[in-house]
């Protein structure tokens, strides 16, 4: 994990608790710092993110499942940064130049999911081609919320899986707090949100959710309109122009006659209209609608 990426989890995990998110977010959050490669020592010294994280494990007012999590992150970045210094009082071999010795073939890079996505971008899925496991909570339907939203996100978008991962994962968070749990807003708000990200034309959308122009909390709380693309205001308010001059339109005046009775109710209270609907020498038609009950007919 990079400076830039790691500095964007501190900021987001100190916003956190600040806000006094409940402890279920701040682990969420701390989960997904834990799936990251890990950061080298010179980028934890630069962020100091180790210190950052520690406060939270040897803090104890903090609750203990954030505690625990937080022990966890760190174990995991003083595992990897001991296992890249040079083991103490042991010295190399001497590489000697033996004729019948091979050299050993190097191991192959071990692929980061902190690089550009380089696949179809259009066909981003989190179990199917980004091989992500969101097993952040115990819930089934908030692991399965968090998958739904990484999808929506990584469509037509070259972000790496981790950043990606952490986006959806931070959305999630946002949205089950709001909603109070896993209601039936809490999965209809996720369900409106993936579906708008998903139309094509909806870029600048995902764009602005995933540079943070659009925090996760202001994402949640966006309404259907606010949600929609350029393109589709546009044609709204096309159709709304449209049905507003067809509204304008003059419409035939009706006429009312005692001459006529509704052969439902027997009133003769009776509005009608006539029009020429069938060729010029033809005897026009008259629409008829009773007053008294609604009942509609015709004749010629």
């Amino acid at each position: 994990m990079d400076e830039k990426k790691l500095r964007e989890h501190i900021v987001n995990l100190k916003r956190a608790i600040d806000k006094k998110e409940p402890p279920s977010t701040i682990v969420t959050m701390l989960k997904a710092l834990e799936r990251e490669d890990a950061p080298t020592e010179d980028v934890l010294r630069a962020t100091k993110a180790g210190q950052h994280i520690g406060k939270l494990r040897h803090n104890s007012e903090v609750p203990e499942e954030v505690r625990a999590e937080a022990k966890k992150v760190v174990d995991k970045w003083k595992q990897a940064v001991q296992q890249k210094k040079p083991s103490k009082g042991v010295m190399a071999p001497t590489r000697t130049s033996t004729p019948s010795q091979t050299a050993s073939p190097v191991p192959p890079p071990t692929p980061s999911n902190n690089k550009p996505y380089e696949g179809d971008i259009e066909k981003r899925d989190f179990r199917k081609t980004d091989n992500v496991r969101y097993n952040v909570t115990d819930s089934t339907t908030r692991n399965n919320c968090m998958g739904l939203m990484y999808n929506g996100l990584a469509y037509m978008c070259t972000d790496s899986v981790e950043t990606v991962t952490a986006k959806a994962t931070e959305v999630e968070a946002a949205a089950f707090k709001h909603f109070g749990g896993e209601n039936a807003e809490y999965r209809a708000k996720m369900r409106s949100l993936f579906q708008n990200l998903k139309v094509k034309s909806n870029k600048e959308l995902r764009r602005r959710v995933m540079s943070g122009e659009i925090t996760a909390i202001e994402f949640i709380k966006m309404s259907q309109d606010e949600l929609k693309s350029q393109e589709h205001k546009e044609r709204d308010k096309a159709y709304e122009k449209e049905n507003i001059n067809n509204a304008q339109v003059a419409q035939p005046e009706k006429s009312i006659s005692d001459a006529l009775t509704c052969g439902k109710c027997g009133q003769k209270k009776v509005s009608y209209t006539q029009a020429q609907t069938r060729s010029a020498d033809e005897p026009m038609t008259t629409f008829c609608e009773c007053l008294a009950c609604g009942n509609r007919w015709k004749f010629s």
